[in-house]
Parts: C-alpha cells; structure tokens; sequence
C-alpha cells in the first residue's frame, strides 16, 4: 500500500482527478480525518473537505503509473 497527501481546490480538478484514477484498476481511497471516501466517486470526494490536505492510500505496491499521473495533485 502507498500513501500520499493531494490537495484538491478546484471542482475542475476533482474532476480531472477522478478521471485519472479510474482508468486505473487499484483500489483508491481518500481519507480526511475519521471520513474516508473512494477515490473514484466525484460525490464522495465533494463530501470531504477539501480545503485541507487529504490522504490519498492506493492499495496496490506498484503504482508508480499513477503517482506520476496525479503528481501535479501531490501536495
């Protein structure tokens, strides 16, 4: 498993972000606080709060694809 802190400020890039993640078949959640969502459902995403970092835990060890695709969300 491989954890990284995201930042997501704009709808648009939760969007984008969603996008990316989904063409991936790994197992992705968000987690903000005691609140964890999938990281491919743009719902459970808007229900964090997304002006403080967020979690993001892929379960997968080799991911490197994905981390280099979402690496301008990385905070």
């Amino acid at each position: 498993m491989k954890s990284v802190t995201i930042h997501l400020s704009l709808a648009e890039n939760v969007k984008d972000f969603v996008n990316i993640v989904s063409k991936y078949p790994y197992d992705v959640d968000l987690r903000s606080g005691r609140h964890v969502v999938d990281a491919k459902s743009i719902l459970g995403i808007f229900s964090l709060d997304l002006n403080k970092p967020i979690t993001m835990e892929v379960y997968e060890n080799n991911c490197e694809d994905l981390l280099a695709e979402i690496k301008p969300f990385i905070v």
